[in-house]
């Protein structure tokens, strides 16, 4: 049965996880509120387009029934003061009643022109012009009438009003009447736009809304994946961590139970020889010893509860102090120490301990690393202050060995973790090592970093920060450290 295709898209999904668990959680609960928040943006933008849109047909409806109510009644008036003109007999009257339809008539072609400037689809433009020539016409036929009216002949007007006067006038009725059908038809048209404008930015909402729940959903589920993961992840580190310990202390356990043994049965004579297997017990339980005191310090950084006191320290005597230390181990390695340390270099800031149990680390790791070539180069140089970044001392270990890959890089610093490479050559370690030397150098103020190529080696760095101001004290004497030289 062939697997789904969620199924074969799981493990790539694990892989991102593991990934992202690294940085926290938080990271995922950002990214989907980026995304919400983009995606109401967008809706926030069709809702304010939306009312955008009905802000304008309602005051393009109150607006365009105001003009069409105005028109109307000031073709009205024109026409009204025109019939009574025509049933009064009092000359004063006429002449009164006469300018007030010319008063009316100029409002009305005011109307006309403004309303042939709006004017915008082809219906409209030619009914706006048909309009203008059918009042022009209206008023050609009512001066006349009024013409006649001023001069006494009213029946003669009236008869001309018959005629001519009413046609005209009934011409531009339907005209206004036309006006207002189309723009009814328009405002019907917007508000259909308008309507579907609404209902698309409701089932946009509608799906900013689902897919937020499912955005939620899947970060939620991603989170708690990731946190699975990362839970599976540290347990099998810690079982990998519990069964190297125990090969860690089971080959010196076995090698002091065999000297005891020895001793025991009286196997072991000579002075010679009994310097022999006290030099073999005494290596084996220093083995133990440091082991011991790695598991301890680790549980001490872990929980907070180590301290270190912070001092101006010379870096040359820090540098006499680890290589006295480390020397016995180097040796016995079948290691050389090359030393490349800057003259006139600032103090540094940190704790004699700490610096010594950080740099042990590196240099024992690059012994057990450091392949055939068997050169180990210890180097100590100063760094300015540059864009912004404090100056710092840095004290760097380098061998030449077999190197880290670049995937790795992420981990290296992690607890319990060792390389898959490092594991199928059966080198033996607990990975704690260079996870307690760069929590030393964070608790110290400073910080721990690495270089490294395949087959060609790896360059360890520990920044310290340089002391300064009321923190230059040079030291009269470098305190001893307190750990042991390393078996």
């Amino acid at each position: 049965m062939r697997p789904s295709r969620f199924a074969r898209l799981l493990p790539m999904m694990d892989r991102l996880l593991s990934s992202a668990s690294r940085y926290h959680a938080l990271l995922l609960l950002f990214l989907v509120c980026c995304g919400v928040a983009t995606i109401g943006a967008f809706a926030i933008r069709d809702l304010q387009t939306a009312s955008r849109e009905a802000q304008e047909v309602y005051a393009g409806s109150v607006h365009g029934l105001q003009r069409i109510g105005e028109l109307q009644y000031d073709t009205q008036e024109t026409r009204r003061a025109t019939l009574y003109a025509l049933t009064t007999s009092d000359s004063n009257l006429q002449v009164e009643y006469a300018d007030q339809t010319r008063a009316a008539d100029q409002h009305v072609k005011d109307g006309i022109a403004e309303y042939r400037r709006q004017a915008k689809q082809p219906a409209e433009i030619a009914l706006a012009g048909r309009l203008a020539r059918d009042w022009t016409n209206y008023l050609n036929v009512r001066d006349e009438i009024l013409a006649s009216i001023l001069e006494g002949s009213t029946k003669e007007a009236v008869s001309l009003d018959l005629s001519g006067g009413v046609p005209a006038f009934e011409l531009v009725r339907q005209d206004l009447n036309e006006v207002k059908r189309l723009y009814d038809a328009d405002a019907s048209q917007r508000l259909e736009n308008l309507a579907v404008s609404w209902r698309r930015a409701s089932w946009r909402l509608f799906g900013i809304l689902g897919f937020t729940f499912l955005l939620s959903g899947t970060a939620v589920w991603a989170i708690q994946r990731s946190r699975m993961l990362s839970t599976i992840q540290l347990a099998k580190l810690q079982m990998e961590f519990v069964a190297s310990v125990s090969h860690e202390l089971r080959t010196p356990l076995a090698v002091i139970s065999s000297a005891a043994d020895n001793l025991a049965d009286g196997l072991i004579a000579g002075k010679s020889t009994m310097r022999k297997y006290g030099g073999i017990l005494q290596r084996q339980s220093r083995s133990m010893s440091h082991l011991i005191d790695d598991i301890l310090l680790f549980a001490s950084t872990e929980d907070g509860t180590k301290r270190y006191i912070l001092q101006s320290l010379p870096v040359s005597a820090i540098v006499d102090s680890i290589v006295s230390v480390t020397e016995g181990v180097i040796r016995n390695s079948g290691f050389s120490l090359d030393q490349n340390i800057e003259p006139d270099l600032p103090l540094a800031i940190g704790d004699i301990s700490g610096i010594s149990q950080c740099l042990q680390n590196l240099i024992v790791n690059a012994i057990k690393y450091g392949g055939d070539d068997r050169r180990i180069s210890l180097r100590a140089f100063a760094v300015p202050s540059h864009k912004g970044l404090e100056p710092e001392v840095r004290i760097s270990v380098t061998d030449r060995g077999i190197g880290i890959d670049h995937s790795e890089l992420p981990h290296i610093f992690d607890p319990f973790y060792r390389s898959p490479r490092v594991q199928a050559a059966q080198i033996h370690g607990t990975g704690l090592g260079l996870s307690l030397s760069k929590r030393i150098a964070e608790a110290m103020g400073g910080s721990l970093s690495v270089v490294s190529e395949i087959s060609i080696g790896s360059t360890f760095t520990l920044h310290l920060n340089v002391a300064k101001g009321d923190d230059v004290e040079m030291a009269r004497e470098v305190p001893e450290l307190s750990p042991s030289s390393p078996s």
